[in-house]
């Protein structure tokens, strides 16, 4: 019985809540191209590996929309609205009663190891990105654009040339912005690292998974030391990307230099180990490997000499460690499908001696900015952590990087920012409104139950949205059970609850024009206090002249930047 026509049929099973369910989520694979019924490994439970960010610069916002894309489906999984199914369904036993929300294991890597700017090559060409990333960082210091307490890898101050103390540096700015963004992985992590680990912890597991393909002649050593996978021991290699060893034959003049074309069996063999003592962070595998008999034995027998590991190898060493050999979702963008996942996937299913790496793979399409693709030279580049000085909130980031579906490319405006800015506003005082009402109310089956089909739909993120917009539209007071049904959505959206709040003095990555700013509002409200309204009126403008707004509340004085891309 094939994935497209395993599930026998759709019983109707209703939940404490009441929600009727008929249809079971639904993705495109990747692998295959078709929409298929999602059906996990085991009962209840879901594996999920999103590839995560390379920390050698702040992640833009099309990093983002990948890493969103990830979380919203974990969300999901994970939501009371999203009906379980399981093994059992592909083999026409006798159903148990519904359950809804899957215990998901989310893991999302960071790779701190410094990789070649060229890595859609699959010798990984060009320069190394950690030696572009410590001129950066020298040139900011010096421009006084790193705060002065930053620290490295050791917790002393910074030391830009230290590439260590780059992955450190780029890696906090990374969680800091994600955590505002709302992806559940990055906060899971801050009491289990094990769910995001380092790539430049994990060399001796990437190792072991090369010293075992070496074993089952599924690499080998080229004359320059070099270690590669080769694609000819593994007759399936293609069918994620659709590419063709005949075709990257063909192509290879584009793809590698011709030095590493001599020293490889075939153009499409990918890089797997590589000797480099130019390169800045690098290992000695008979150092990693000392207490290890059995693998120092395969190092006499394969002398991988010192140098970094390839790209692709460390993902399928941080999958395998945290979630095992085979798992339910693998996520990334687009850009990911060939070479990374296609390597990923060969390699991994070669050194473990597995059917397949991961049932389903999820790619979202890329992001543009105002219809244009996104680059420095435009002006429309932007990282997350830009817009967030900007004045947007990282709510209203969020909604705008999520509205479009991941299957289709995103056009991300400064117009849709503002709307998305209003929508969350209009759902924030809806949930208010409800909050404070003493009308129990009744849970809105309909509602739910047409929100469920909507990210059943393959993560039909418009049509789900729409289905909020006119509930709330046309729900003219609403009752308790409203706002916990429009929590229950934002359990999946993560928007309404998820206020950064741009004047919060405990909040991480405060910038020094913030505190400056801080600063500034809290003279003028000493001011207002003291009754000096000349002193109040000239930090008034010095405020307005910084393009920020100055709220007073009975709590005190929040600000805002005046929103703008």
């Amino acid at each position: 019985m094939t994935l497209q026509n395993n599930l026998c049929h759709t019983t109707t099973l209703p939940t404490a809540a009441g929600i009727v369910s008929t249809m079971p989520l639904t993705l495109h694979n990747t692998l295959g191209g078709k929409t298929v019924p999602f059906i996990p490994l085991r009962d209840g439970e879901v594996s999920f590996y999103t590839c995560g960010p390379t920390v050698y610069d702040y992640a833009h916002i099309g990093n983002f929309r990948s890493f969103l894309v990830g979380d919203l489906l974990r969300r999901w999984l994970e939501s009371s609205l999203c009906e379980c199914v399981g093994p059992w369904q592909s083999t026409c036993e006798s159903q148990p009663t519904g359950t809804f929300g899957y215990r998901v294991t989310h893991v999302m890597n960071i790779t701190d190891v410094g990789h070649m700017t060229d890595d859609a090559a699959a010798d990984g060409g060009g320069v190394d990105k950690m030696e572009q990333a410590r001129k950066r960082l020298l040139e900011d210091k010096k421009s006084g654009h790193i705060p002065e307490d930053a620290t490295g890898a050791s917790g002393q101050s910074l030391d830009p040339s230290d590439p260590h103390d780059i992955a450190v540096f780029y890696t906090r700015a990374f969680l800091e912005d994600a955590a505002r963004l709302g992806l559940k992985v990055v906060i899971e992590a801050e009491n289990d690292p094990s769910l995001m680990p380092r790539a430049s912890e994990s060399v001796r597991d990437m190792l072991h998974l090369i010293l075992q393909l070496l074993d089952t002649g599924n690499a080998y050593i080229a004359q320059d030391g070099t270690c590669y996978f080769d694609t000819q021991s593994f007759p399936e290699y293609g069918a994620l990307s659709g590419n063709t060893l005949d075709a990257l034959r063909t192509g290879a003049g584009e793809r590698i230099s011709d030095e590493h074309q001599r020293a490889k069996r075939h153009p499409a063999d990918f890089l797997l180990w590589k000797p480099d003592l130019a390169h800045l962070m690098r290992w000695n595998p008979r150092s990693i490997m000392a207490d290890d008999a059995q693998s120092f034995e395969r190092l006499d027998r394969f002398p991988l000499r010192e140098g970094y590991p390839g790209w692709h190898i460390e993902c399928s060493a941080m999958a395998l460690r945290r979630l095992g050999a085979k798992i339910d979702l693998h996520s990334g963008g687009e850009d990911n499908i060939f070479p990374h996942h296609e390597c990923e996937l060969a390699q991994s299913r070669c050194a473990n001696g597995t059917e397949q790496l991961a049932t389903y793979w999820i790619h979202g399409r890329f992001l543009r900015v105002e219809g244009q693709k996104m680059s420095k030279s435009k002006g429309n580049f932007f990282t997350a952590r830009q817009l967030f000085d900007k004045g947007f909130e990282p709510s209203t980031v969020r909604l705008e990087l999520i509205k479009t579906h991941y299957r289709s490319n995103a056009n991300f405006t400064e117009q849709g920012l503002t709307d998305a800015a209003k929508q969350i506003e209009r759902w924030r005082t809806f949930l208010q409104n409800a909050d404070t009402s003493t009308t129990p109310g009744s849970h809105n089956t309909a509602v739910a139950d047409r929100f469920a089909a909507a990210m059943n739909a393959d993560l039909n993120i418009a049509e789900a949205l729409g289905v909020i917009n006119r509930w709330v539209r046309e729900t003219s007071s609403p009752t308790q059970a409203d706002a916990q049904l429009l929590r229950d959505f934002d359990a999946v959206l993560g928007v309404i609850e998820n206020n950064f709040c741009a004047s919060d003095e405990t909040s991480p990555g405060r910038s020094e024009e913030d505190k400056h700013i801080d600063d500034l509002v809290r003279r003028r409200t000493e001011a207002r206090a003291a009754r000096n309204w000349a002193e109040a009126d000239l930090l008034r403008d010095e405020l307005a002249a910084l393009e920020i707004e100055v709220t007073d509340t009975p709590d005190g004085a929040t600000w805002k930047r005046r929103a703008a891309l």
